[in-house]
């Protein structure tokens, strides 16, 4: 308790951190301001009922920061941008310009390829924001707008999406933690107060077993993902002796901390724009009168309804975007040559090659268990809604997952900031 009190003290006091913090929170209240801003002509009344029961709106609306519950002007929130950040990131494994200017030039490389992924969101907010405001229009959850209504609210679900991504980069550059993923939580956690008022509105004592059961399961999960996020393996490294300017500096001894889920949240969030994503072609698609898409549309809800295929292609997403991401953001030999560079090494293991491979097969299998951790977390929920029969299970399983690594992230970054002013 006193090291809380003592670290909370230090981020009220200490200018640097205590700004970093307040302009995540004045973000966090900008966003949220949007998010209560609705688009023209939309009937309350039909929305409700359109979102009864729909797994893929509850599901498209964690990603939108919880804006789509009420078609703000952020409803499409960072959806955008993480499918622009997927598909650049997927551009590296066929273009080794690409792969070479996100993993070897650094800072200018990595910022040169977020404005590439920029430039891709906004062809990307266009086509999603037609194609979701054609559906809802088809659905008379839009009502009385004309071409030129329709376009206006076309302009202002691109511009506020656009504004979200901006916002969120600002939170990554000028405060604390990833501003894509803490608008996602942010979303999510605003809408917890709606959620447990349903809740108790809604309460049957019958269904009061199945509540605690829940209630179970979801600590476990939250204790679960805190213990797989934290756990690391740590590799010794020995630096050797090093003279510089006359002087002889003694080796030393470190360690390469190397997590079991370095990808944290993130292939969880691309698994789910991947599964999102063929409805959302559908929907622009819809609006050409294209004979086979009505068909399409049927069957690609029919498979979002079969709770089975839906778990295990999203079991399959995860643990091919664990292995993709983490491939992406650790390549072992850059580690490798660094510690060569440093006249660092492995005992026992000869630097450059051997060190790389080394560090290759090690990442693996730990990215093997973390891989299979998570996708088993993130179908769990869907597995209990089979056997339930409750729709929210799946949603709320996923908005657990991204909520604990979030908050986990958060603190980590936090402490890393005490660590600096205390040193």
């Amino acid at each position: 308790m006193n090291t809380f009190f003592r670290k909370l003290k230090i981020i009220v006091t200490e200018p640097a951190i205590r700004n970093r913090v307040l302009f995540v929170l004045g973000a966090l209240i900008v966003f949220r301001v949007l998010a209560a801003i609705p688009i023209p002509g939309v009937d309350q009344l039909v929305l409700e009922q359109y979102f009864v029961n729909n797994q893929f709106l509850g599901l498209l609306n964690i990603f939108s920061g919880g804006g789509l519950a009420n078609l703000s002007i952020v409803m499409l929130g960072v959806g955008p941008f993480i499918t622009a950040s997927i598909i650049m990131q997927l551009m590296t494994v066929m273009s080794p310009a690409l792969k070479d200017m996100y993993s070897n030039e650094g800072e200018a490389g990595r910022a040169k390829f977020t404005q590439y992924s920029r430039l891709l969101t906004l062809p990307l907010a266009i086509l999603q924001g037609f194609g979701f405001l054609t559906l809802l229009q088809s659905q008379g959850v839009l009502t009385g707008l004309d071409a030129f209504g329709f376009a206006v609210n076309v302009t202002l679900i691109v511009a506020g999406s656009m504004l979200l991504m901006w916002i969120g980069e600002l939170v990554t550059e000028y405060g604390i933690g990833n501003g894509v993923s803490i608008i996602i939580f942010a979303g999510i956690v605003a809408s917890l107060p709606a959620t447990l008022s349903q809740l108790l509105f809604s309460f049957d004592q019958s269904q009061l077993p199945l509540f605690i059961g829940f209630g179970v399961v979801a600590i476990g999960i939250i204790y679960a993902v805190v213990v797989m996020t934290e756990a690391e393996r740590p590799v010794p490294i020995t630096y050797a002796k090093q003279s510089r300017g006359g002087s002889t500096y003694g080796s030393s001894n470190s360690y390469l901390p190397l997590r079991l889920n370095q990808a944290g949240v993130i292939p969880i969030i691309f698994a789910l724009s991947i599964i999102l994503f063929p409805q959302m072609v559908l929907n622009i698609l819809s609006a050409f009168d294209l004979p086979w898409v009505p068909g399409a549309n049927e069957a690609v809800t029919q498979f979002m309804a079969n709770q089975v295929a839906y778990g295990a292609i999203y079991f399959v997403l995860v643990f091919l975007f664990t292995f993709f991401y983490t491939a992406v953001t650790f390549d072992p030999d850059a580690v490798a040559k660094n510690l060569q560079r440093s006249g660092g090494f492995i005992p026992g293991l000869r630097p450059g090659a051997h060190t790389a491979e080394y560090l290759g097969n090690l990442v693996t299998r730990l990215t093997l268990v973390g891989a299979l951790f998570l996708s088993l977390v993130a179908v769990l929920p869907v597995g209990m809604q089979v056997i339930t029969g409750v729709t929210a299970l799946a949603i709320g399983g996923t908005a657990i997952l991204i909520v604990v690594s979030v908050v986990l992230d958060l603190i980590r970054r936090l402490d890393a900031q005490i660590a600096l002013r205390e040193s």
